[in-house]
C-alpha cells in the first residue's frame, strides 16, 4: 500500500527557484557593462570619379580650405589635455565665425587613446560636427557652421496635428 507521505526534495527546489534568479541578476548587470574594445566611426567611401562630385555627399573638400586653429597633439598627452581641447572647442563654438575651426594634428607617433580621447571631447563640448581626414593628412577636424543670430525659426500650421483617426473593421459575411 502507497502511504500518503509527500517527499520534498528540497535542494532541487531552492535550486530551480534560486538559480534562474541569480543568472537574472548577474547576467542583467553583465549586459549593461560598456565594452570598450572597440569604436564605430562613419567613414565615407573613397571618391569615386564615375558619380559626379555634386552627388558624393559627406566629402571633406568644400571644407579643407577654412581658417583651422591647428593643434598640436603630443604623444601620449591628449588625455591630460583634455581640458585645454574642450575650453577650445567652446571658445570655437561662441565666436560664431564663419568658416573657421580647429585642426588637431595627429602624427605617427600618437596612438589610439589619443585618438579617442579627442573624439571624448568633441563630445564633452558637444561639437557636432567633426571629421578625420584620412585622404591627404590624417588630422582631425572640428569644423564650425556659423549659427545666425538673428534667424528665426518658420512657423507653419500643422495640417494633421491634435486629430484623432478611428479605425472600424466590420466583417461582411
Amino acid at each position: 500500500m502507497i502511504s500518503g507521505k509527500k517527499i520534498f526534495y528540497v535542494p532541487g527546489l531552492i535550486s530551480a527557484l534560486l538559480i534562474p534568479v541569480l543568472f537574472w541578476y548577474f547576467g542583467n548587470r553583465k549586459l549593461n557593462e560598456p565594452i570598450p574594445n572597440f569604436m564605430v566611426l562613419g567613414l565615407p567611401a573613397k571618391y569615386n570619379p564615375n558619380i559626379p562630385l555634386k552627388e558624393q555627399l559627406m566629402t571633406f573638400e568644400p571644407l579643407r580650405n577654412w581658417k583651422y586653429q591647428k593643434i598640436i597633439v603630443q604623444p601620449n598627452s591628449a588625455k591630460s589635455n583634455s581640458k585645454f581641447y574642450v575650453s577650445k572647442l567652446k571658445e570655437l563654438q561662441k565666436r560664431n565665425e564663419k568658416e573657421t575651426g580647429i585642426e588637431f594634428i595627429l602624427d605617427d607617433n600618437n596612438n589610439y587613446g589619443d585618438f579617442a580621447s579627442i573624439l571624448n571631447d568633441f563630445h564633452i563640448a558637444k561639437q557636432d560636427t567633426y571629421g578625420l581626414d584620412l585622404d591627404k593628412r590624417g588630422h582631425i577636424f572640428a569644423a564650425h557652421f556659423y549659427r545666425d543670430p538673428n534667424a528665426k525659426e518658420i512657423e507653419y500650421n500643422c495640417l494633421l496635428c491634435n486629430d484623432t483617426f478611428y479605425t472600424e473593421y466590420n466583417p461582411t459575411r
